[in-house]
């Protein structure tokens, strides 16, 4: 299925025969719970942890939907449609939002293969700028970076974010290194239930003087 942005460029959707088959594996599942290594993608995991959230009744956050235009399907079966091309109607922002203990959360999550520092390039201009609205609203705004190669994942403010991308326009480095990432960021170890505790790392920007 071909998908395409707003301005025309291709969306390009990848696939992983590899982790499908992890996720398959029921015994494997189980074993990598723990370790977040489960043949899931951090969307997943994400969701996953929303969903035990959500039912526990401790937070309301969910994945933003994306308006999609399509513009041609195939109908190879009476009884099956297949879409072959559609367009996303306009930018996506971020990719979660929801309130937790009174505060309305605005958060996007990102992947880097990248062992020592985090591309900039991996957000878009509107992403930023999205957050940067929320935040003088008074949300709480970070963004969720994972380490795929050393399986490290951090909630990094959407504060400091500004202050790297910012900096990038000005003959600053475009990407953020990951020594400054754990330093200013909090490190989010996966566990059982929830897959990605989180909300332990947002607990901490609420109790502290500086929560936005």
């Amino acid at each position: 299925m071909a998908i395409h942005y707003p301005n025309g460029s291709s969306y390009k959707v990848s696939t992983n025969k590899s982790l499908k088959k992890n996720h398959n594996d029921k015994h494997s599942h189980h074993k990598l719970t723990i370790y977040g290594d489960r043949g899931m993608t951090l969307e997943q995991e994400i969701n996953d942890s929303n969903n035990y959230y959500l039912h526990k009744n401790i937070a309301v956050i969910h994945k933003k939907p994306t308006p999609v235009q399509i513009v041609k399907v195939d109908y190879p079966k009476r009884s099956a449609a297949v879409i072959k091309e559609a367009y996303f109607r306009k930018a996506s922002t971020t990719d979660y939002n929801g309130v937790y203990r009174g505060k309305y959360i605005d958060f996007d999550a990102k992947e880097t293969k990248n062992k020592i520092s985090f591309p900039l390039a991996n957000f878009h201009k509107h992403q930023v700028e999205h957050m940067r609205q929320c935040v003088q609203q008074g949300g709480l705004c970070f963004a969720l970076i994972k380490f795929v190669q050393t399986d490290e994942l951090f909630l990094f403010k959407a504060t400091d974010l500004f202050t790297y991308w910012d900096n990038q326009f000005n003959g600053g480095k475009k990407s953020i290194k990951k020594d400054i990432i754990k330093k200013l960021g909090i490190n989010i170890q996966y566990s059982l239930n929830p897959t990605i505790p989180y909300l332990k790392a947002v607990d901490k920007l609420l109790n502290s003087k500086g929560e936005s």
